[in-house]
């Protein structure tokens, strides 16, 4: 089995409850960024211990929190010494709105993950694009790049779709996957 570590930060919530359901589908540990943008004790070992480090920010103002920006800016660390080389990557994010420029987001998370020479996996998931879709089925928000979900500014945590919930459960198993057949 892999050992995966989804490491996030979550404001409101909604980005922990897809934390969770990341984890949920890949077996993974959770280790969350608090709201000073620390890891609890033990967490930079957890992380350096990995197969694969599955990342999960909200996005504010275009692109990951500060909380976020503070543990990235912390990996300095194991970049200067290609620790985390080869290490299985993926990120996903939430945001209010439908686009939120949510993949900014994405596209940071991937950036970060290639300063440490990691490998980079996608969602593998068909986006709902078609007539017949509606709002709940998997992959609505139409990524390939990494999770994304919408909550509505006025939702609370609780109030997430089942679908991008799913959608999250599903990109953590394809993680999982990708890792196993990586690591063997």
């Amino acid at each position: 089995m892999a050992n995966i570590v989804v490491v996030y930060h979550s404001g409101y919530g909604h980005t922990q409850r897809m934390a969770q359901s990341v984890a949920d589908g890949a077996g993974a540990e959770l280790l969350a960024i608090d709201a000073d943008g620390n890891l609890p004790e033990g967490g930079w070992d957890t992380l350096n211990a990995a197969d694969a480090i599955v990342m999960g920010s909200p996005t504010y103002m275009g692109t990951v929190s500060w909380q976020f920006k503070k543990w990235a800016d912390a990996t300095s660390k194991p970049w200067f010494s290609q620790a985390w080389k080869d290490k299985v990557f993926a990120g996903f994010t939430n945001s209010a709105t439908m686009n939120g420029d949510k993949h900014s987001t994405l596209h940071y998370l991937f950036t970060l993950a290639m300063q440490h020479s990691g490998i980079w996996v996608g969602t593998g998931l068909m986006p709902s694009n078609s007539k017949a879709a509606q709002r709940n089925d998997i992959n609505y928000v139409g990524s390939f790049a990494g999770a994304m979900a919408q909550s509505p500014s006025d939702a609370g945590a609780q109030d997430m779709l089942p679908g991008d919930l799913e959608t999250a459960r599903l990109f953590g198993a394809r993680v999982a996957e990708v890792t196993q057949r990586i690591r063997g």
